[in-house]
């Protein structure tokens, strides 16, 4: 995966998505709001494949970590700035298994094998084939604050044809929906795709006061 944004990793923690904190689990706080994207759209890329964007879904546990596994040394780098070799499966529980109130994620997979023959060949699919997870776009909103922390990667084969882009469109509008009042990310100064996602989409830059290698992006909503 080419990995685009990252939230800033403390010492010592696993990789939880947004600023060192597992996202709140389903159970702790009843659902108030429906999920965004309940049945996903379809998205052609360049070469005709077929993918679908939706929210992501409790069992989509193995393949996120299969998503993970396929990261390079320098992607985590660039994600979590410290190695990493895999995502346990209770922490992959957490990030598939969301509260909808303030834990939003989007994933771009494979068409479900069970469509038509036609989806599933387009998408290069045998019927009944698990779907593999190339892309997720990730927010939590603090309670208090109302400020939604993302995360955002997408797999090389994808980048540059605005999947990254349609997918932080979804998250910044899910986040509105869910009455947050601003978004922001993290993200390395040298990581000039996601600087430049972020400026299209009007995003403003600022100093980590903390670490000068970081650039921190805001966004009021």
């Amino acid at each position: 995966m080419d990995t685009l944004s990252k939230p800033r990793h403390r010492a010592g923690s696993h990789y939880l998505g947004y600023h060192g904190r597992p996202p709140p689990s389903r159970k702790h706080h009843p659902a108030k709001k429906p999920a965004a994207l309940p049945e996903g759209e379809l998205i052609a890329t360049r070469d005709g494949r077929g993918l679908m964007l939706r929210s992501i879904h409790a069992d989509d546990v193995g393949a996120l970590r299969r998503g993970f596994s396929g990261l390079t040394a320098e992607e985590v780098r660039m994600r979590f700035l410290h190695p990493m070799t895999e995502l346990p499966e209770a922490l992959a529980h957490a990030l598939c298994d969301l509260d909808p109130d303030v834990a939003i994620a989007f994933v771009l997979v494979d068409p479900p094998g069970a469509g038509t023959a036609a989806l599933a060949g387009r998408a290069g699919l045998s019927d009944g084939a698990a779907p593999e997870i190339h892309a997720v776009a990730r927010a939590y909103i603090d309670p208090v604050t109302l400020a939604a922390e993302f995360a955002l990667v997408v797999q090389h084969r994808y980048a540059g044809q605005g999947l990254g882009t349609l997918m932080m469109q979804r998250l910044i509008a899910a986040c509105r929906a869910r009455d947050a009042v601003e978004i922001w990310g993290d993200v390395l100064a040298e990581n000039g795709a996601m600087l430049e996602l972020c400026d299209h989409l009007g995003f403003s830059r600022h100093s980590a006061f903390q670490d000068p290698g970081i650039v921190r992006v805001t966004l009021v909503l």
